[in-house]
């Protein structure tokens, strides 16, 4: 949680930054995440401590200048590896991308169901449903396949979730069958 925490104000802060200077840390951040994310040795040196903070910094500001970040950024990135809170990069960046789908009207979330894919119909209904309950804004929604819904479908967008399954149906009907 104190994590968390850290990573909020981080991430607001980034943001803020960004704001005065116009620099897009959404943008800029995700360039770098894709990056670190598609190799296991750059993710290695960045974030296992068996690496000194020049290697990573040396490391980290060769793959900036590639990715052509902004120096606010770079120097906000190196900032936290030199004060050895570059460990809570993933969670300033999801942070980030949360404040910033806010700030543009939507939300993101996940359809849980049984199928491999939800129907474009489907969709459209639970996107709809969504909508009225968080007040207009448009919800992203990503599906993924899951064994723990039998039937039916598990919507949750942030703290919002929609249980519209036949387990959740037959513990209801369990409940009021036993009088619980």
């Amino acid at each position: 949680m104190k994590e968390q925490n850290t990573a909020k104000i981080y991430a607001k802060s980034f943001l803020e930054l960004g704001k005065e200077n116009n620099i897009n840390f959404a943008e800029e951040l995700t360039k770098l995440t894709e990056t670190i994310n598609a190799s296991n040795d750059l993710e290695n040196v960045l974030f296992l401590d068996v690496f000194s903070i020049e290697d990573k910094t040396s490391v980290f500001n060769a793959i900036a200048e590639k990715l052509n970040l902004h120096k606010i950024t770079i120097a906000s990135i190196n900032y936290l590896i030199t004060e050895g809170r570059h460990s809570l990069l993933p969670l300033i960046y999801k942070e980030i991308i949360v404040i910033d789908d806010h700030e543009k009207g939507f939300l993101r979330g996940t359809i849980e169901g049984s199928a491999d894919s939800i129907s474009d119909e489907h969709k459209a209904k639970l996107l709809e449903a969504l909508k009225k309950q968080l007040g207009g804004k448009e919800p992203i929604l990503e599906y993924k396949k899951t064994d723990s819904v039998t039937a039916g479908y598990k919507v949750t967008v942030e703290d919002l979730q929609v249980d519209a399954s036949v387990d959740n149906q037959l513990r209801h009907f369990k409940d009021s069958v036993l009088g619980e």
